[in-house]
């Protein structure tokens, strides 16, 4: 029987020569039919110019440039796709690979009968289906609000760069059907379900959501939103903002978890670099000297991944702040920084990352606030972007904009493991501000979160002393000695690149409190 190639919504018939979106065939001609077989048929495996020009063009002499023009038509088809776009990848001066989802053989008259699809393996990266939430209110009109938060969820879920969604008219051929997570994870090569409900009642509208892992039926994340139904579409805004940016984190923890199953030898870079981020981020020299060989070995094996420059860029800066302002390590963290901006123009988590370091470390606040402002352009509901960008922007004497940039943070993902960050910029900015009560406050919360973060400690001995309560503040400083011997006011401010107005009432308070001028 004549093999089809099934991946992602598409089915190649080979026999047939047709490449079908679902039900539908795709527009293409013979010859990038047969380029697109040879690739698929590859398996991800380099497939050299020579090769994929003799498939296409068998016992012809051509230009390199008709390969280049049908390679680009096949880009434009699965452009359409969530991360369709680098589905096949260009080797320079080698060839080209086909790295989209896996493509699973299967017989001609297979999945013609019976409701079941063939199974797809998932794709290397994290894959989720958004299932077509379920309307509770009797409501016919309800149907179209509910299908609107499901097509704006997918939209948001699919500018995470490291997330792989599947697209609109392929989860949505489940609408109207009780079907059980894992045979959706297998029909659509998912790892994750989203699957939600709508129910209006008078003037308000109850959301409910939770995120399932297919293999184990495990909930990672629920969540129920109750609003008045004023104005449906910015109700819908809201709604889809809350659920994206709760996911990013809690898929993010799953994948670590999953990771830390896998053998040590069978680790690619995304793996290794997710092995990292537990080791990330604490600010603390020891985690990231344990996290940096990790990142390292990531980018021997994919020299151009942004995301793996931007926590090693990270991880130098915690060793330049805190490990005696090495010169090596400042250098470090600007050179990665600026590679995760380079090769990460997509990637909201690599320009948050080089962002906030460029500014904090380099001082080109011009540079580091167009990244992060891209960061959030590309991903509006991106905690990550926003708990990186209130410490930038504080610490860079913007302290209305760290302030909101930390308050959104804090107001989508709570319980972080970032957390941490906006309640520090949070201190700062209230502190420039002269709001010291409101200063010291946020201060404890950032310590409660990072004890051993020695620059928390130094913010709310700052408060604490302009609120004259001396002892408290003097007690504070002596914690913050403990935890950073070489701390000085000096060096810190010159280091961070404090403005000027930030930093002569800091350094004030630090002396109050005893810390070295």
């Amino acid at each position: 029987m004549t093999a089809i190639y099934a991946f992602g919504p598409f089915r190649l018939d080979v026999a047939a020569g047709i490449l079908f979106r679902g039900a539908e065939p795709v527009a293409l001609g013979q010859r990038a039919i047969a380029l697109l077989q040879i690739l698929v048929e590859g398996g991800g495996n380099p497939i050299s110019k020579d090769r994929l020009i003799e498939s296409a063009w068998p016992g012809l002499a051509i230009e390199e440039s008709n390969l280049a023009v049908q390679i680009a038509a096949l880009r434009r088809v699965f452009a359409e796709e969530p991360g369709g776009d680098s589905w096949i990848e260009t080797l320079p001066r080698r060839g080209y690979r086909y790295v989209g989802p896996v493509a699973v053989k299967e017989q001609e008259n297979q999945g013609a009968a019976g409701n079941e699809q063939p199974a797809l393996a998932p794709p290397d990266k994290p894959s989720l289906a958004v299932m077509p939430f379920t309307n509770m209110s009797g409501d016919p009109e309800q149907e179209y609000f509910a299908d609107g938060i499901v097509e704006d969820i997918i939209t948001g879920l699919s500018r995470i760069k490291w997330l792989f969604v599947i697209a609109r008219n392929s989860s949505f051929i489940y609408k109207g059907q009780a079907v059980n997570v894992g045979r959706v994870g297998r029909e659509l090569g998912v790892r994750y379900v989203l699957e939600g409900s709508v129910r209006k009642a008078g003037e308000r509208v109850r959301v409910s959501g939770q995120l399932i892992e297919t293999e184990t039926s495990v909930h990672l994340w629920a969540e129920r939103y109750d609003r008045r139904l004023d104005d449906v579409f910015a109700l819908q805004d809201e709604i889809t903002l809350n659920v994206v940016g709760a996911i990013e984190p809690s898929l993010r923890e799953a994948e670590i978890e999953r990771v830390k199953r896998k053998r040590p030898e069978n680790l690619d870079a995304y793996d290794l670099v997710l092995r990292a981020l537990p080791h990330v981020v604490p600010p603390m020299p020891a985690e990231a000297a344990k996290a940096m060989p990790l990142l390292e070995r990531a980018l021997t094996l994919e020299p151009d991944y942004a995301g793996a420059h931007g926590y090693l860029a990270w991880c130098h800066q915690i060793l330049f702040v805190r490990g005696g302002f090495n010169k090596e390590s400042h250098d470090a963290a600007i050179r990665h920084a600026r590679a995760a901006l380079s090769y990460g123009r997509d990637d909201a988590t690599a320009l948050a990352l080089g962002g906030c370091v460029i500014s904090i470390t380099e001082h080109d606040r011009a540079t580091a606030f167009e990244a992060l402002e891209q960061a959030l352009a590309i991903s509006p509901s991106s905690s990550f972007a926003l708990f990186c960008g209130s410490a930038a922007l504080a610490y860079a004497g913007e302290a209305e904009r760290g302030i909101d940039w930390a308050e959104r943070a804090l107001r989508i993902s709570p319980f972080d493991r970032l957390n941490h960050l906006s309640y520090h910029a949070l201190a700062i900015a209230h502190f420039l501000r002269g709001r010291y009560d409101e200063a010291a406050h946020a201060a404890r919360r950032a310590v409660q979160s990072i004890p051993s973060s020695s620059g928390s400690h130094s913010v709310l001995a700052a408060a604490l002393a302009k609120l004259g309560r001396i002892e408290e503040a003097k007690a504070v400083a002596l914690q913050v000695l403990a935890l950073d011997p070489s701390f000085s006011a000096a060096r810190f401010c010159a280091a961070t690149g404090l403005p000027t107005a930030l930093a002569e009432p800091m350094t004030d308070a630090w002396t109050t409190a005893g810390l070295p001028p």
